[in-house]
């Protein structure tokens, strides 16, 4: 498991990894996103963004580092930086298959991804990853796994996947929707030849998603590592749009409701690594004061009030514009 090489790092921040999310295409459904951003979002603006990013998080001891193919140039990206500092090889770098950029590099596309978990998919997108990032991806996910997604039951996926893992690529799923406790609990069912085919599971879980939690456990227990994604539920728990209860921690503790919302994560005995998907360099850098963010009982039990039903987060997150 490439993750075994976190267990190594001494950095406090080891546990918090950087999502390129935000940073590799100009639209994302982030809110703030039109201050955090120039104007002029070209790919070259957008490069160096990314570039200043992954420079800040490893001199602050961030060893993740998490793409995916729908995520525009993310991986363009993140290989030219990786060509940049050939010195550097203890990072983890991860990536997803299963989405297809569709925008264009454009902001207002009809659709800006399409979805596909087919072997056919995989294939394509495996091979255009290794274009780019060569054999310094560790690991690869199924991107947005649904209770109802073939890739649960597709055993031609899951043996090529098989032979991914042989050839030593670490295999794991991402989850997103209300329904992803069931499929983190359908995904830990898959084997191949009586082997787990996942090692990994990557979930959205955040102060006001928590529904995840308990599958997340049970993963964990089976000895997943488990990556939480969407930390700051797209921006709804960064000023200027945080909830009260959690600005009044974040008063308390004298951090930013980011790095309290990341704490809380932090926390969670199951969570392995806890991304942060920055698109600034003080944003990051806020993010990272998580690590030094002390919860007592009493706050921790304030924050569990902000926890929605699962289908009325989804339902909002949905409607969230690209922009």
């Amino acid at each position: 498991m490439p993750f075994a090489r976190l267990a190594a790092a001494t950095t406090p921040t080891c546990r918090i990894g950087l999502g390129l999310a935000a940073v590799g295409r100009p639209g994302y459904i982030t809110l703030g996103r039109e201050r955090d951003l120039p104007a002029d979002r070209t790919v070259d603006a957008l490069r160096a963004r990314t570039h200043d990013l992954l420079d800040a998080a490893y001199a602050q001891g961030v060893r993740y580092l998490d793409a995916a193919r729908s995520y525009g140039r993310s991986e363009e990206f993140l290989a030219d930086w990786l060509r940049a500092h050939p010195e550097i090889d203890d990072v983890v770098i991860g990536s997803k298959w299963g989405y297809t950029y569709t925008a264009n590099w454009t902001t207002d596309a009809e659709r800006h991804e399409v979805k596909d978990h087919g072997p056919a998919t995989y294939e394509r997108q495996r091979a255009e990853t290794a274009a780019l990032l060569g054999d310094r991806l560790d690991l690869y996910q199924i991107h947005s796994v649904t209770p109802d997604s073939p890739a649960l039951t597709d055993k031609d996926l899951h043996a090529r996947l098989a032979e991914a893992a042989a050839q030593g690529l670490t295999i794991g799923f991402s989850t997103s929707g209300p329904a992803q406790a069931d499929a983190i609990r359908a995904a830990l069912e898959v084997s191949v030849g009586g082997e787990p085919l996942f090692r990994t599971v990557q979930s959205t879980y955040n102060a006001l998603e928590t529904s995840a939690g308990p599958a997340l456990q049970e993963a964990h227990d089976a000895g997943l590592t488990v990556i939480v994604k969407e930390g700051m539920a797209n921006g709804r728990l960064a000023e200027p749009h945080a909830p009260e209860a959690l600005r009044a921690v974040a008063r308390e503790t004298g951090q930013g409701c980011d790095a309290v919302a990341l704490a809380l994560i932090l926390r969670r005995p199951w969570a392995g690594v806890v991304l942060s998907g920055a698109a600034t360099v003080p944003q990051l850098m806020s993010n990272l004061h998580a690590a030094a963010v002390d919860l007592d009982d009493e706050q921790l039990a304030r924050l569990a009030t902000l926890a929605e039903d699962p289908r009325a987060y989804w339902e909002r997150r949905a409607q969230l514009p690209w922009h």
